[in-house]
């Protein structure tokens, strides 16, 4: 190796090695502040971040896969969302709304005027907004649209033909209130918002969600449905409560909700990219990739109607505060002002997002495994790591 190639090779390995260090250095680790909470708490494993301006300055992740198996979970593990997707289903209605194929005022009978005479006459007037604030009149999920859910999957077809037969049997029913008058929170809200960007966009919400925000977020980590691998323990296993005790479940058709609820929340990633794509909503047009301009995010986050409160609530679903299009807004006593915030669980999982555009700061909180014990892990977790970070800015 000659002299000149020997001095090239030198400076790229110091240049390696200070990329390296600077980057560990940057990102303290939280693995020590996240154990305690594996035994008081139950949890299999947990994992969390915090980002300031766009950047990951401290991340964790312990415990295992499995439950009862020295399986440890890394830091690049794949943790499933539940229903903080609905936030990338609404920015996928966002861009179309900017590309003019859409607007927000836009209804189901635009979309499907071949529907639209066997609609009913209120399901026929509901918009877009409404819909992604759940103030349709849809109602929440209840046995009518479960026994929907069922049907629909025996179905022939594509993810979208599903979607649009449930379409085509839901609107022949009535709303369960006027739209916009009353706060519902609607996963069958979420799905026909899904078979319109799909009706709209030309492609199943499966593939857009991947090319117009996995892919140009550089989210290599996420993807769909479970966690897990058919057949595989390479991610952190669901767990079902069952009498008690936590029994982990593999890939397979009861590892997740049905493929077709996507819209409404069958997202996976790592915490890292959970925590960048928290980032990227924290500076509301501050970083690239513009996916949208700053005032259609702003608009996204802004609430448009207040949540009843509800001390009984599922873990991953709204407890109060106010609703805007896919994200919450929660007020808390560690914080002097309300922050943007979604929980999501598919009764497997449980995942929180907290967003203060503020200070442009964001924390995401995971763990495999739901319940009431889980959601108080995960909201004392968040105080604890807002409280700490502020402190250390």
């Amino acid at each position: 190796m000659n002299k000149a190639l020997r001095c090239l090779l030198t400076a790229f390995l110091i240049s390696v090695f200070f990329f390296v260090c600077g980057t560990a250095q940057a990102q303290t680790s939280l693995d020590s502040r996240l154990k305690p909470y594996l035994t008081q708490y139950d949890l299999p494993s947990i994992a969390a971040a915090v980002v300031k301006d766009g950047k990951i300055i401290s991340a964790g992740a312990v415990g295992t896969r499995r439950a009862g198996a020295n399986i440890s979970v890394t830091i690049n593990d794949r943790f499933h969302l539940g229903s903080d997707t609905k936030a990338m289903t609404a920015l996928l209605a966002a861009m179309l709304v900017e590309e003019g194929k859409l607007r927000w005022n836009t209804t189901p009978a635009e979309v499907f005027p071949e529907l639209a005479n066997k609609m009913d006459t209120g399901f026929r007037r509901v918009t877009l907004e409404q819909l992604l604030s759940h103030t349709s009149g849809v109602p929440s999920d209840n046995e009518d649209i479960v026994k929907v859910f069922m049907e629909a999957m025996t179905k022939d077809g594509n993810l979208d033909e599903l979607r649009y037969w449930m379409v085509q049997q839901w609107s022949k029913r009535p709303l369960a209130y006027e739209s916009g008058t009353k706060f519902a929170y609607s996963n069958m809200g979420y799905i026909i918002v899904g078979a319109i960007i799909e009706r709209t966009a030309g492609k199943t919400w499966d593939e857009l969600i991947t090319e117009r925000i996995f892919t140009p977020l550089k989210l290599s980590t996420a993807g769909l449905g479970e966690q897990s691998s058919r057949g595989r323990i390479d991610a952190p296993l669901g767990h079902a409560i069952i009498d008690g005790k936590a029994k982990a479940m593999l890939a397979g058709p009861n590892g997740d909700i049905p493929p077709i609820v996507g819209p409404a929340g069958i997202a996976h990633m790592s915490v890292l990219d959970f925590a960048y794509w928290a980032g990227w909503n924290a500076g509301e047009g501050k970083r690239k990739p513009n996916l949208v301009k700053p005032e259609t995010m702003r608009k996204l986050h802004t609430p448009v109607i207040s949540m009843p409160e509800r001390k009984a609530a599922a873990p991953g679903t709204p407890a109060g505060g106010r609703y805007a299009l896919g994200w919450g807004e929660l007020t808390v006593d560690w914080v002097p002002y309300p922050l943007i915030y979604h929980g999501g669980s598919n009764e497997m999982n449980l995942a929180h997002i907290w967003i203060d555009t503020k200070r442009d700061c964001a924390m995401v909180t995971v763990t495999n495994i739901s319940g009431p014990k889980a959601n108080e892990a995960l909201f004392k977790l968040a105080r604890e790591l807002y409280k700490k970070s502020m402190k250390e800015q």
